[in-house]
């Protein structure tokens, strides 16, 4: 039990440590892959719309590490992903887009978090499974 908790706060210190590497990688991909989300007039453009397209995947970001340290998605659901396809709609924002951001994201964190230098040693194949889940809830939330 204790080995698995110190995998858990290892995988989660190492997301959290990369958090804006992450996401700003996430994000250039993004937007490298769908350029008319920030040509003029688009849902990312001006300064004021891309920080808040970034700040919001860093929001995302945040509450999956809270669920892999919890090892329990409840917290995702309630305080992050409850109501925020709505909101999206709303204002306009493509939730098919949120959610390919949200799995660049995904891929990135568990590429960090898998990394075996420095990290408690044994199987994380488990964790790095469970991290994808609470990736993937966020994505289907959005889309």
């Amino acid at each position: 039990m204790v080995a698995d908790s110190n995998k858990r706060m290892d995988s989660v210190n190492r997301i959290t440590s990369n958090a804006s590497k992450i996401v700003t990688n996430a994000a250039r991909d993004l937007f490298d892959q769908q350029p008319a989300l920030i040509a003029p007039g688009a849902n990312a453009y001006t300064h004021r719309r891309m920080a808040a397209c970034l700040r919001d995947m860093e929001i995302i970001l945040r509450y999956v590490t809270y669920s892999v340290f919890n090892g329990d998605a409840s917290v995702l659901e309630d305080r992050c992903l409850n109501g925020l396809r709505e909101t999206y709609l709303a204002v306009g924002v493509p939730g098919a887009s949120v959610a390919e951001g949200i799995r660049k994201m995904k891929d990135a964190a568990i590429s960090i978090a898998n990394d075996r230098n420095g990290i408690t040693p044994g199987d994380c194949s488990a964790l790095m499974s469970e991290i994808g889940t609470y990736f993937d809830r966020a994505a289907a939330a959005v889309a």
